[in-house]
């Protein structure tokens, strides 16, 4: 296989290969360049040869680590001497333990500074990440780690190393997390950007997950693209060739963004309601063909939301939400005024009929929220998240609903659906 013909047709829309959907995983190592190789999956490795070392940018997920580790030896038997995490993500930091248990292994890995940050938090919140991410993912059997591989060597802003005739210049930028490392390697004018392009919209308004910085990811794109890189590897998906290609995909993945983040503080500062925001607030029409800008993973309603989390806290401008009567005690009073929970059930129905999804949703969690013993009433929100599941475009928004439809299908006493998401979040 031309890997250049592949990337070229990824780049065309002919070809698929995103965060969503790792086109070449299980390949094994693809040579890039003389003593570059690139190792696709979900959390793609970034290889290279140099002077008898093994130099890695990001390690891989921990359910292929002894997979990843067989590739990348029969690709070199050099000893690995030092791994680049380009964030703290475990789809980049888990797949070192092979090469760890090696005998006389001295591996030393760089990071930014926020990346121990990160594995603390992960500790404190290990069960929260579980359950999100058998959510996000429809893994049901996932297990979120407890024990990390720490980096040795940090940097804050910015850092050189040099191995094996080899230069990385890091730096440090803020986007899907806050601790992302950019690494560009002029010898083989290089740009490794991590997570911060994804072969789609950026993954900055993922509802169940830590804060994103739109705004800052827009100024990295920027500052990534003044590099002028022949060649760009992300972390997940297919390689980009050409300095045109990689500015003009950085650019204007800059300026959908950039786009996004004016339109919300635009209108956060005229005082709008939440609400009010994510109705306007749209991405810019002329860039709507992008194949790296679609919204398959995350959207920008979830981004609008984000900046609002970011710059205007957790109330959301409606007197209502401040302090909320409970769930359960709001949707029995509108069960009563409706005659009953099963007349709200009936209405998510004809809502679903009507096409309107979004209403559906709501009348239906109220139904089973006035009256949870139910079982018709959990068909019929399985009904509705199903429905709602089916119709969304992100993976993020699928994720959600299907697993509500299944919590009630559970609960009706109806075998859960065993969807299985477009990729596996460790395979």
């Amino acid at each position: 296989m031309d890997i250049k013909d592949y990337a070229d047709r990824v780049w065309r829309g002919e070809q698929d290969d995103s965060i969503v959907h790792t086109g070449m995983g299980g390949a094994g190592v693809v040579d890039i360049a003389d003593g570059l190789g690139w190792l696709p999956g979900f959390g793609n490795v970034v290889a290279f040869r140099a002077a008898g070392e093994l130099i890695l940018f990001d390690t891989g997920n921990p359910a292929t680590a002894e997979r990843a580790h067989a590739h990348l030896r029969a690709w070199s038997p050099d000893p690995l001497t030092t791994a680049f995490y380009s964030h703290g993500h475990i789809d980049h930091v888990m797949g070192l333990g092979p090469f760890d248990a090696e005998p006389g292994a001295s591996v030393q890995v760089v990071a930014h500074e926020a990346v121990r940050d990160r594995f603390d938090r992960y500790r404190l919140t290990n069960g929260y990440n579980t359950v999100i991410n058998r959510r996000q993912f429809q893994v049901p059997d996932l297990t979120w780690p407890s024990r990390y591989r720490q980096p040795d060597v940090t940097f804050r802003d910015g850092l050189t190393v040099t191995r094996g005739g080899l230069t990385f210049e890091l730096f440090h930028a803020k986007g899907e997390t806050d601790d992302a490392a950019v690494a560009y390697v002029p010898e083989h004018r290089l740009l490794l950007p991590g997570d911060l392009f994804i072969w789609l919209t950026p993954n900055c308004g993922n509802p169940q997950k830590a804060q994103r910085y739109p705004r800052e990811w827009a100024h990295a794109l920027r500052r990534m693209a003044a590099l002028g890189a022949e060649l760009m590897i992300p972390s997940h998906g297919a390689p980009v060739y050409g300095a045109e290609r990689i500015h003009q995909a950085l650019t204007e993945t800059a300026e959908w963004l950039e786009s996004i983040v004016e339109q919300t503080l635009a209108m956060l500062n005229d005082g709008a309601r939440l609400d009010a925001i994510v109705q306007a607030v749209k991405p810019p029409a002329h860039l709507a063909d992008r194949v790296y800008l679609q919204a398959k993973y995350d959207e920008p309603e979830f981004i609008v939301r984000n900046l609002w989390r970011l710059y205007g806290g957790w109330y959301d401008g409606n007197p209502a939400h401040l302090k909320p009567a409970p769930d359960a005690v709001l949707a029995r009073a509108v069960a009563d005024l409706a005659g009953g929970a099963a007349k709200v059930a009936d209405a998510a129905r004809r809502a679903v009929d009507a096409g309107d999804l979004r209403l559906a949703a709501h009348l239906a969690e109220m139904a089973v929220q006035a009256d949870p013993q139910d079982g018709g009433l959990h068909e019929v929100r399985a009904e509705v998240y199903q429905a709602r599941a089916a119709a969304e475009p992100s993976l993020m928004a699928k994720g959600v609903y299907t697993w509500s439809a299944d919590e009630s299908r559970r609960a009706a006493g109806v075998e859960a659906g065993g969807h299985t998401a477009p990729y596996r979040l460790l395979g």
